[in-house]
């Protein structure tokens, strides 16, 4: 394997591009892509270190606009492209010294500061394995936030931003004191976005944002700066559902989530979220070859999802697929409920008035309420609710960086971080939907355990009665501590700059169970066992500077990383069991490429090879025959990520410009993985699985993607661009169940039968067309007697503009199967549509 690595190295067309972007690399949905895009007024921040400039010829610059990077974050969001197909936990972001991503799952929290844009403008970014001079760095990229308020341009400004998005409004305001006399600088922001309805019909979205930062300069040496900073917000859900509701709907924006409730519309699937956060942050320069950087921060809050919840009644969503005609065998039956449907489209949405007159009219009592016997209580027992599954946060860092210069050639950077982390996970009653209360009982097992306490979700409390606000179901918490240390040596020569850094780290958490359940009455309860894993990461490279113009270079990275909670506990709501001999996750990267920078032509040409070795995952979901919750652990997860990425930028003539950018790779399994089943009514392993998912590619995303664009910059101060995209090569997710003997053992091979179930479904490619333009006008040239400058910027941007409503982005095949027949088509894959037309308006004024 190592072979390969240094070959894939010397011989790849590939460059890490050592430069910093102005924008995050978030790629996610178009709404998200809209908070970032269309920044006219201001240009891309440029900073040159110390060492950054040899004696010869000068390093890359660590700032500008890479023609592939950009067309990365905004074009190919709508395809909810992944650079790299990496996952999120393969990136890092840093804001004023402290990381943002949390221990849980590796991500970065981005719905923190949504809505923030006009304070998030002094930003670098290093995609691969380009090192930085904070961190050691994911595989995927780097990317550090100074919001601090010196860092702040002086302005006051204030927009209006219209959409047809996930919101259809936004006001934002921002006062930027800059740095006073006094050496104070001082910085506020606030914005507030909303919509009754969004794109996708019972949408509707209510987000404020807010952040203050004050700073003291006390002289060359010292600074100390405080930032706080929160989004609170609350947004109805939509959800992928199977191409048969599409079709009943007459719409690829169908949305289950919602009913008509007294003749309005009502999402059951709502999102809420704020988590605040403060950072405190302090700077020492005690001479101009040694800076140490010093960070604390601290997040809290909660997040919420809400969800229909029901108690030996039938399944109340309108996607289940009982629900559907489909589930029917009588073909005149069938046809009689499609027309019905097409005649009466609220049959396919939630039925709110149903679940509120079943549960008024169920009169019930229950005995020995809190386990007193001769405690009864008898009132309307609901057996529909509106449930709220709750993660209540708390996170805290401390971060020291240091940066030295050694010698006229040599650099030194490096750090120590301690993270903690506690989640507390659990279920609360949101609407009894006209009943008076409900019961913390476990259904699932109440069939399979009968007359036993196994069905109590929490023997403290058995027989709990609830009302609107309790807790129930589960209630745990997942409590982790990491600390790490980095180390990095820089040096820059006359054709030559190289580097070497490596990293330890150690992470440990654990599950502490707040219910006793009667299932697991010894190991549910307290604390779990404690799961410790040491890692390490070692990367370096080197750059070879041809000229001032031309640059090549190759770097390579070998790391540890501890799997996640979620995927070594195998039932965290239930229990403190884990999967069997957990263990690390080793990544080896290599990149290499070409970089040309003149002043017509930017261009990058690059290529990566990248090996996922020993991950682990845990899946959970209704097994048919086994009539039950069943946990997938799965383990030997190999995977290769290979491919190159070409972005050119090139000026034509007076303001025309042409960019290209292109994306193409291959991201597959390569091992066949290993799978412990396990019921969440039972510890005991059901049995031991291979899967058959060697060669099975990674789903998700597109793995080639291309943009075609054209620019024009006028003199006077106005701006259009036009962009054609291109998607391929996109996959499915693959039910890891229907790839197993079991799952075939009865089926002829060869037949079509035999193919439906074991091919991975390919989504068809699929093009866009967007268009871009803004206008600026210095309103001191209108009105003679402003003696400060005054500004008004406009931006205008229409994504998808021929309307192309077939473009899938993804979507997963149900992790249900019907192994008795075989017929992949009674749970078919479920599909997420991307926007047709849609567009973003901003207007903002700036002092």
């Amino acid at each position: 394997m190592v072979k390969q690595l240094f070959f894939v190295m010397s011989f790849s067309m590939s460059i890490a591009y050592a430069q910093t972007e102005t924008d995050t690399i978030k790629v996610a949905s178009s709404d998200e892509l809209q908070e970032n895009q269309l920044i006219f007024d201001e240009a891309p921040v440029v900073s040159l270190d110390d060492n950054d400039v040899a004696q010869g010829i000068s390093s890359q610059l660590t700032a500008g606009r890479d023609p592939f990077f950009s067309s990365a974050t905004f074009n190919w969001g709508a395809a909810r492209f992944r650079i790299r197909g990496y996952d999120n936990n393969n990136f890092i972001t840093y804001m004023n010294g402290v990381p943002m991503d949390a221990l849980d799952n590796g991500t970065s929290s981005f719905f923190l500061w949504s809505g923030l844009n006009d304070v998030l403008r002094s930003r670098e970014s290093s995609l691969g394995l380009r090192p930085t001079t904070y961190s050691f760095g994911e595989v995927g990229g780097q990317f550090n936030i100074d919001t601090r308020a010196s860092k702040q341009w002086k302005q006051f400004r204030v927009g209006y931003a219209s959409t047809n998005r996930n919101y259809r409004n936004r006001l934002m305001a921002t006062y930027n004191t800059g740095l006073t006399k006094s050496g104070w600088a001082f910085s506020l922001s606030a914005s507030r976005r909303w919509a009754q309805e969004g794109y996708v019909p019972g949408t509707f979205y209510d987000g404020w944002s807010y952040f203050a930062s004050a700073e003291k300069i006390f002289n060359k040496k010292h600074s100390l700066a405080l930032t706080t900073f929160g989004a609170p917000t609350k947004s109805g859900g939509s959800g992928g559902v199977v191409q048969e509701l599409y079709d009943l709907a007459g719409t690829h924006y169908y949305n289950p989530y919602w009913g008509y409730q007294e003749g309005k519309k009502r999402n059951s699937r709502v999102n809420q979220s704020h988590q605040p956060t403060f950072i405190l942050t302090h700077e020492y320069s005690p001479s101009n070859k040694l800076n140490i950087l010093s960070a604390a921060s601290y997040t809290f809050g909660i997040r919420k999802q809400s969800g229909l919840d029901w108690y030996n009644v039938s399944d109340p969503r309108p996607e289940y697929y009982r629900n559907l005609p489909s589930y029917l065998l009588n073909e005149e039956y069938k046809n009689i409920w499609i027309d019905r449907i097409k005649e009466n489209p609220e049959m396919i949405q939630v039925d709110w008035a149903r679940m509120y007159d079943v549960n008024q009219h169920n009169v019930e009592t229950v005995k020995n309420v809190d386990g007193v016997a001769g405690n009864d209580v008898t009132g309307l027992r609901s057996r529909y609710i509106v449930e709220q599954r709750i993660t209540k946060v708390q996170r805290a860092n401390l971060n020291t960086i240091i940066n030295a210069t050694i010698n006229e050639n040599l650099s030194f950077n490096g750090g120590a971080l301690y993270q903690f982390h506690k989640n507390r996970l659990y279920k609360e009653i949101g609407d009894l939907l006209g009943g008076e209360f409900y019961v913390n009982l476990n259904q699932f097992a109440e069939r399979d355990f009968p007359g036993s306490n196994a069905n109590q979700n929490d023997l403290n409390r058995p027989n709990q009665i609830l009302k609107e606000g309790d807790k129930y179901g589960y209630d745990y918490e997942m409590i982790f501590n990491q600390a790490s240390a980095w180390g990095q040596v820089q040096g820059t020569w006359s054709h030559i700059d190289a580097f070497l850094s490596t990293e330890v780290s150690y992470t440990s958490y654990f599950r502490n169970g707040i219910n006793k359940n009667g299932l697991f009455q010894d190991a549910s309860f307290g604390k779990s066992k404690k799961q410790n894993f040491v890692n390490f990461g070692v990367k370096g490279g080197a750059t070879y500077k041809i000229n001032g113009r031309n640059y090549i270079y190759a770097n390579g990275n070998y790391s540890t990383k501890a799997p996640y909670f979620n995927d070594v506990f195998v039932s965290p709501r239930t229990r403190n069991s884990t999967v069997s001999n957990p263990t690390s996750e080793k990544i080896a990267s290599v990149e290499s490429g070409y970089v040309l920078n003149t002043p017509r032509v930017k261009a990058r040409f690059s290529g990566y090879f990248t090996k996922f070795f020993d991950q682990t995952k845990t899946m959970t979901f209704y097994h048919d025959d086994y009539r039950n919750f069943v946990n997938y652990s799965l383990t030997n997860i190999d995977k290769i990520h290979f491919g190159g990425e070409l972005g050119v930028e090139a000026k034509i003539y007076k303001g025309f410009s042409m960019t290209l950018a292109a994306a193409m790779g291959r991201y597959f399994n390569t091992s066949r993985q290993n799978a412990e089943v396990t019921l969440d009514n039972s510890s005991e392993v059901l049995q031991n699985e291979l899967i058959y998912s060697k060669y099975f590619k990674e789903g998700g995303t597109p793995q080639t993607a291309a943009t075609l664009g054209f620019n024009y910059r006028s003199p006077k101060y106005w701006f259009a661009s036009v962009n054609l995209n291109y998607f391929g090569d996109m996959w499915l997710d693959y039910n890891p169940l229907r790839r197993t003997w079991a799952a075939v053992e009865e089926v002829p091979n060869p037949s079509d039968t035999y193919d439906q179930v074991v091919q991975q479904e390919r989504l068809k490619s699929q093009f866009t067309l967007d268009l871009f333009g803004g206008y600026s006008w210095k309103l001191n040239k209108t009105f003679k007697n402003m003696k400060k400058a005054h500004y008004i910027y406009l931006n205008v941007g229409v994504n998808n503009i021929t309307n192309n409503k077939n473009l899938i982005t993804g979507g997963y095949e149900q992790l249900r199967y019907d192994f008795e027949t075989a017929n992949v088509n009674k749970f078919p894959s479920r599909y997420f549509y991307a926007y047709g037309t849609n567009y973003f308006i901003n207007i903002t004024y700036k002092l």
